[in-house]
């Protein structure tokens, strides 16, 4: 199961695409996305996010 950030939530900081070593994550205007189908799954950058606004889907 994929991990999702939530854009309300998101402070658009980066810090959980620099800790992505499946380099599934990408900045999209102001905040930040998963790409599931890159997703390992390890969930880094859920205890990287500063704001935990990174969950499993």
């Amino acid at each position: 199961m994929a991990y999702k950030i939530d854009p309300s939530a998101c402070l658009g900081c980066g810090t959980c695409e620099g800790e992505c070593p499946a380099g599934a994550i990408s900045q999209n205007g102001d905040v930040y996305q998963i790409d599931p189908d890159k997703c390992a799954d390890c969930g880094t950058c859920a205890d990287a996010c500063p704001a935990s606004a990174i969950s499993q889907e």
